[in-house]
């Protein structure tokens, strides 16, 4: 629901904040005050481009903010939650226009695109205007109505399901048969598969294979260095490590037989020589085991470069090029057993296919009766609306899809006929605006129905100038009927007749004022004395009678009756 609107140095408004309420508020004032500027603002705020023009003379830029309460907009939550827009269960619009023609636009304080703020505000209101484009004009919004209409909710998820599983079907039945002959693949596939299990390595064996490498790369210098550590652990020489412990081990011996506690040290050392005596024997088998083999050395080269040509081949690491065997082996499979998985797939299509007529046939029975009785109430509700013997129509039509639709084996298209003898035109193509807006409502009013809540899920509809053209007992009706979407849903209308006006449950004024220099225009919310005087004002021009004012507080109390 919209509960304020601020706007500030747009067109003739220096600066206004309206706060609005629940059920209909109808928006009065003289020829030229302004009244539609709300439903201009309201459509900048929707998402409609705008030009330099709408601000204000001598001002650098036009501020509009909405504020909206979403306790009745969950489609409107759901998808500020998906957009990341949320913020509990308010929403704000905002967008300024600056006056060389550039402007930004903000949900929820945060920076918007055009195309964000449309998405969003046809989830929060609907404006019925003469020329501006209306959400009924477009044929999956009238699906959606009719549907809505006719409580097909249970009916449209076992479609929609079907027809999304035989799309899946088939485009793996498509990537089965491909564009390319498989022959080439499978050949392809094969070389590649018995290349990379030929040659491909886990990561621990290339890790194993590395060091491999390494080490006879450098066994030369192995060799040599182990030698070089064996001449000085045991060699001939005086100066050898085991030659130098066995000594000092035979000179503590001396000495701690002078002095016993020299016996601890004498352990030390001859813990030493039986250390250094062990790593004498482990240096003795390393060198031992080396082997100068140019062989196996070329051999670890290739296997290494091979690894890395096939990581530039597959465009990978080499540790990965396993794993990548075993997914090319897998899609081996799948193309060598496509013939039977193709015969599998096209007899469960056909099955999937089955169920979905059966389920597209049952929505189509239901919508066809939702199409008559929509269609007889609008017709009635045209009648009541000043367009005698005009005629409403729910034309069905085949889908043009072959494949299965999610929304079904048809579309629809909503005809009219304003008067007798025409024959029913599409609605989108209606000439005048002020019938148009007059079916718009018609419609809106049938789909609300008489007891339960509105098929349409819009919680605020904005009606302008709705009564162009009509007057005296059609007026008063367009009145009650807009009054009757109020009890339902926020209802706002820019309305010129004493009759649609009396019906609102808020009445605001729209006042324009010169001071020589500039003109301003003002909106006030009016109290009941206020409403009587303005009610009166449009039933008595500019001498207003005690008559007149009778007559207002009469078409007041009548309504709230």
């Amino acid at each position: 629901m919209l509960q304020a609107l601020f706007v500030k140095d747009f067109a003739i408004v220096g600066e206004a904040e309206i706060g609005f309420e629940p059920g209909l508020t109808v928006v009065t004032g003289e020829t030229g005050a302004g009244k539609s500027l709300m439903v201009d603002c309201l459509l900048l705020l929707a998402g409609q481009r705008a030009d330099s023009g709408v601000v204000r003379h001598g001002s650098e830029r036009a501020e509009l903010i909405a504020d909206f309460d979403l306790t009745d907009a969950p489609a409107a939550k759901q998808w500020l939650a998906e957009e990341e827009f949320d913020d509990g269960d308010g929403c704000q619009l905002r967008r300024v226009i600056r006056a060389e023609g550039a402007s930004r636009a903000w949900i929820n304080g945060r920076p918007a695109t055009l195309a964000q703020m449309q998405t969003l505000a046809e989830k929060l209101i609907e404006i019925h205007g003469q020329h501006e484009h209306q959400a009924l004009l477009d044929k999956t919004s009238q699906l959606a109505l009719l549907d809505a209409f006719g409580d097909h909710a249970a009916l449209l998820p076992p479609v929609a399901a079907l027809a999304a599983r035989w799309r899946a079907i088939d485009a793996r039945m498509r990537e089965l048969q491909g564009d390319h002959d498989h022959s080439e693949r499978i050949a392809l596939l094969s070389h590649q598969v018995e290349e990379l299990e030929r040659h491909a390595l886990e990561p621990a064996e290339i890790d194993s294979l590395n060091e491999t490498y390494k080490r006879l790369a450098n066994a030369g210098n192995l060799i040599q260095g182990t030698s070089a550590l064996a001449e000085l652990l045991d060699g001939e020489g005086e100066y050898s490590l085991l030659r130098l412990v066995h000594r000092a081990r035979t000179e503590i011996a001396r000495l701690a037989q002078a002095d016993p506690e020299l016996a601890a040290t004498g352990d030390l050392l001859d813990t030493a020589g039986v250390q250094l005596d062990e790593a004498n024997n482990a240096l003795a088998r390393y060198r031992d085991a080396l082997d100068l083999d140019p062989e196996k050395l070329a051999e670890a080269e290739a296997q290494i470069a091979k690894l890395h040509e096939l990581g530039r081949k597959h465009r990978m690491p080499v540790v990965e090029l396993k794993n990548h065997a075993q997914t090319l082996r897998d899609e081996l499979e799948t193309l060598q057993g496509a013939g039977a998985a193709l015969i599998k797939l096209e007899r469960e299509r056909g099955d999937v296919e089955r169920d979905y007529r059966a389920a597209a046939a049952k929505l189509s029975a239901a919508r066809a009766a939702a199409a008559t009785t929509l269609g007889n109430k609008v017709s009635g509700l045209m009648d009541e609306l000043g367009m005698a013997g005009g005629r409403f129509e729910v034309e069905i039509e085949p889908s043009e899809k072959a494949a299965p639709d999610a929304q079904g084996l048809e579309r629809v298209e909503f005809l009219v006929s304003a008067n007798p003898g025409q024959p029913a035109r599409a609605l989108r193509r209606v000439a005048s605006g002020g019938e148009l807006s007059r079916i718009s409502l018609a419609i809106e009013v049938a789909a609300l129905g008489s007891d339960d809540a509105s098929a349409d899920a819009i919680a605020t509809m904005v009606f302008d100038e709705v009564d162009s053209g009509i007057g005296g007992a059609v007026a008063e009706v367009v009145g009650q009927k807009l009054r009757r979407l109020g009890a339902r849903r926020q209802v706002l209308c820019v309305t010129h007749l004493a009759q649609v006006a009396a019906q609102g449950h808020q009445h605001l004024r729209v006042a324009k004022s010169s001071d020589g220099a500039s003109t301003q225009t003002q909106i006030e919310a009016l109290d009941a004395k206020a409403r009587r005087d303005e009610i009166a004002r449009m039933l008595g021009g500019v001498e207003i009678t005690r008559q007149t004012l009778a007559h207002a507080k009469q078409m007041l109390e009548s309504a709230d009756r």
